[in-house]
């Protein structure tokens, strides 16, 4: 199954739009039932904090690890990963883009929903600031 992007349509939606994608689903489908489980783009927990997104994961069925795993290798992810990225701290408090990362017929990619990216499909590994703080 070959996963595609997803762009999210509200500024602050990269946590819902990552599931859409791996999902499989629109933006706006997967608002609607982040919305009715009491997750909405505009709350900054949603790019602070993992539970919103395990939520909206379990409701679809998805399983997720019980514990955040910090960045080690590209090689060492699984083919599918939800990552985050420009990872960095305001007012004590740390904030990411979450990004899908996906590893299919032996190519690896990150899916970004951002609008204004000429693309959402990502090679260019070497620009991103993950979690562990480190790039590669």
């Amino acid at each position: 199954m070959i996963i595609k992007p997803v762009v999210q349509l509200e500024r602050t939606g990269c946590g819902i739009a990552s599931v859409a994608a791996i999902v499989g689903i629109s933006y706006p489908k997967a608002k609607s039932i982040a919305n009715s489980l009491g997750i909405f783009a505009h709350d900054k927990s949603l790019w602070s904090e993992t539970s919103h997104v395990r939520k909206l994961l379990s409701y679809f069925g998805i399983k997720t690890g019980s514990r955040e795993i910090l960045f080690r290798s590209w090689e060492a992810l699984p083919c599918l990963a939800l990552l985050a990225i420009k990872w960095h701290i305001e007012k004590g408090r740390p904030y990411w883009h979450w990004v899908v990362f996906v590893r299919e017929n032996g190519q690896s990619c990150m899916l970004d929903s951002r609008k204004s990216l000429r693309t959402n499909r990502r090679t260019d590994f070497w620009r991103m600031k993950l979690k562990s703080g480190t790039s590669q």
